[in-house]
């Protein structure tokens, strides 16, 4: 419950390199703490997870990651139990706190160096170069970023052409909402949001306009949106029931959407959280959209 109630804050912030935040360097053993399941994965995927000593809740994937020793979720960490896994250096997004947690952390002496994000494919290839620096597995870095590079041109050149096919027939793009409901009420978003980024990356149209940041789905917002597709994460429709009573969400019966039954739904750190797994599960919402 607590991983599904935060999943949806998952903006991210360029991250400024931490002389500190190497410590293979030094001919250390790494011992990492990452505080975000984006960060989590891609340790994974340069086959250094063997040092990580903790992670927060929100990394859950790959599914081996779910054993791994948690630290809480990020924003609540806790000074004692963090530092009591000697940890050489921790790792996280600017959601990562509270604060005095993070100065307490540092003031023992152990490096905190925090990611930033402008929701961008260049995020992904940072946390990749951060990691692999934290790790000391620069050359499977490398291979990693450019192998992800390589995934994300083929998929822009589909974005692109299909938006040429769109322009030529005079044809508007596909109206998408996005709906949360991960915990409480379910959530939409607006701009300045990695869900409004996301959309824009795979040639869409965000349908909720003039509201920033997430918001509390409401049924008259959702009618005004007139959404051609709704798109959810795969939590979501767990923690509702499934889709029959998805649609039960304030307003979403009453959508084009729902008439046309039309909507998508993906693992929502895959989706939202800037990682590795992004040009693939970019490409299949792109395909699904087309």
């Amino acid at each position: 419950m607590m991983r599904r109630r935060h999943l949806f804050a998952l903006a991210l912030t360029p991250w400024m390199p931490d002389a500190k935040a190497a410590p293979a360097a030094r001919g250390r053993p790494p011992r990492l703490v990452t505080v975000h399941g984006s960060l989590t994965e891609i340790a994974f995927a340069l086959q250094a997870e063997a040092t990580l000593v903790g992670t927060d809740t929100t990394s859950a994937y790959p599914p081996a990651a779910q054993q791994t020793t948690k630290v809480g979720y990020m924003r609540s960490l806790s000074a004692e139990g963090l530092l009591a896994l000697q940890p050489t250096a921790v790792l996280g997004t600017e959601e990562a706190g509270p604060a005095v947690v993070l100065a307490q952390i540092r003031a023992a002496g152990i490096p905190v160096t925090l990611t930033a994000s402008r929701h961008r494919f260049e995020d992904v290839t940072d946390k990749i170069h951060l990691i692999a620096q934290a790790t000391g597995r620069a050359p499977a870095g490398r291979d990693v970023a450019a192998s992800l590079e390589r995934q994300w041109q083929t998929m822009q050149a589909h974005v692109a052409r299909t938006t040429a096919s769109r322009v030529a027939r005079k044809a508007a793009p596909p109206r998408v909402l996005f709906v949360m409901a991960h915990g409480g009420a379910a959530l939409t978003a607006g701009t300045d949001t990695a869900a409004d980024a996301v959309l824009g990356l795979v040639g869409a149209s965000n349908a909720l306009t003039g509201v920033r940041g997430y918001r509390a789905l409401n049924a008259e917002a959702a009618v005004a949106a007139q959404p051609d597709v709704v798109l959810t994460t795969t939590e979501s429709l767990a923690f509702v029931g499934g889709t029959e009573r998805f649609w039960q969400q304030p307003g979403l019966a009453l959508t084009p959407a729902a008439r046309h039954q039309r909507l998508i739904a993906l693992d929502a750190m895959g989706l939202l959280g800037f990682g590795p797994r992004m040009p693939a599960v970019l490409d299949d919402l792109r395909r699904q959209l087309a």
